[in-house]
């Protein structure tokens, strides 16, 4: 295989700076080499736009809400100048909430234990687990896998035209897979959704990272999505969208913040008198730096202008696309098709190689991580591989040793901040180990496939 290095357009834009280009990573056929992150769909690294202003207020730091002092009060509205910058970053309509919580996974058990007792959930088996598991006190329908976008509509009309039409239903569909990278149907089956009385949840995790996204024009009812691979540390996520159902329930967490009054009854109870704002879901002291980050990353992503990292990114996936198909043995796993517009997620397996061995090696020889195993998603990803329910396989921990077949398929993914390099160097990568083989033995322990220290292999 030839690998193309002709530059990106500069015209479209360069990529971002962010933290850790310069890190260097060991080799364990001896030297370093600068470390190529391509796992922005686990954790994205940090923008350095982000990190500055992190460290420009971080001296300024104060809890909010109540406090008194200055600091406090700045911080405060910092706190809720953030919450303004996502509502205005996600095209938020006038009585939406914006919810901050610690990531999508948090956000979508949130919603899950804000819906009415008797409401319907539909979900496709295609989910990552964070939207696929939270709804167990729901009646939920799982969608097969369809194969196309259009199937995907029509498949959830059928399973909307056939419920209860008088009782409350949620939809719950990935804006874009975090195996395949494929971009879903948001807008049709937001529309379908509503044509039949029942309302959607958009798991933005993978899809707010790589390409705009408009609660308004997209006309869904929540979003979801996560600071950390929106190129914002700190462990924070929102939940943005209608206010009537979380207003209704119970607060998330019950504690301060959430409550506006609290008295002792005559029989020796207490009264709450709980918030109805975005504070009802939000208890404890909130994670103001986290909070901060993401909306500096919203600030960020729109000031690069959106449609050029796209544009960038979307000529990335071309090159992989293109550099992965010049291999025979490798096999890019996809739903709806070699034409599906997707993101910088690209998932794979080569013929002949354990997937936790393909992976392994990249990083101890090329200093390259990606990720390797079933992504969360283990419904999906054995539907894509054509494998038994029953057939074993774990998310990052096979048991297959090397060269052996395994249930787990091998990961890129980038963004933002990805240099024209580390596509190239992982290219070359893929090509040289699949025609020359690893350089290094390898072995399992603790459930990983580990470079077997001092043990080069045969070549």
């Amino acid at each position: 295989m030839s690998v193309s290095t002709a530059a990106i357009d500069p015209s479209v834009c360069a990529p971002l700076p962010v933290l850790g280009q310069d890190v260097t990573v060991p080799l364990v056929t001896g030297g370093e080499v600068t470390y190529a992150a391509l796992d922005y769909a686990a954790s994205a690294p940090a923008l350095q736009r982000v990190w500055d202003d992190v460290a420009a207020y971080a001296p300024y730091y104060g809890s909010v809400h109540r406090g008194a002092g200055y600091l406090s009060q700045l911080s405060t509205d910092l706190f809720e100048s953030s919450r303004r910058t996502v509502a205005e970053f996600l095209g938020c309509r006038a009585d939406d909430q914006v919810v901050f919580t610690r990531s999508t996974t948090d956000s979508l058990n949130l919603l899950a234990a804000a819906i009415p007792a008797d409401c319907q959930v539909f979900v496709y088996e295609t989910e990552h687990h964070a939207s696929l598991l939270p709804w167990r006190d729901a009646q939920v329908t799982y969608l097969n896998a369809p194969r196309t976008p259009g199937q995907a509509v029509e498949s959830l009309e059928r399973a909307l035209a056939d419920r209860d039409p008088h009782g409350p239903a949620l939809v719950c569909v990935t804006g874009a897979s975090n195996v395949t990278g494929e971009l879903w149907p948001v807008k049709e089956l937001a529309a379908a959704a509503h044509a039949h009385g029942a309302r959607i949840v958009l798991d933005a995790a993978q899809l707010a990272p790589h390409h705009p996204v408009d609660i308004a024009e997209l006309d869904v009812d929540w979003v979801a999505f996560s600071g950390h691979k929106l190129y914002a540390p700190f462990g924070s996520g929102v939940l943005a969208g209608r206010a009537d159902w979380l207003r209704a329930a119970e607060p998330y967490l019950a504690g301060g913040g959430a409550s506006r009054k609290v008295t002792r009854r005559a029989d020796g109870g207490v009264d709450v008198d709980w918030h109805t704002t975005a504070a009802r879901h939000e208890a404890g002291s909130p994670n103001v730096i986290g909070v901060y980050s993401i909306a500096s990353a919203c600030k960020a992503l729109t000031e690069a202008g959106f449609d050029s990292l796209v544009a960038r990114e979307q000529e990335l996936v071309s090159r992989v696309r293109a550099g992965l198909a010049e291999v025979p043995e490798v096999q890019v796993l996809s739903l709806f098709g070699d034409d599906a517009p997707r993101v910088g997620v690209i998932s794979f397996v080569v013929r002949g190689w354990n997937s936790s061995h393909f992976a392994a090696a990249l990083s101890a020889e090329y200093g390259i991580g990606v990720r390797d195993g079933l992504f969360c998603a283990h419904p999906l990803v054995r539907t894509l591989l054509g494998s038994d329910p029953q057939d074993p396989g774990e998310c990052g921990a096979p048991e297959a040793e090397p060269g052996e077949r395994s249930l787990n398929a091998i990961r890129v993914s980038f963004g933002a901040g990805t240099p024209d390099e580390h596509i190239e160097r992982f290219l070359r990568a893929v090509t040289e180990l699949v025609r020359e083989g690893a350089q290094w033995k390898y072995r399992t322990e603790d459930g990983r496939c580990v470079p077997d220290r001092g043990t080069a292999a045969q070549v």
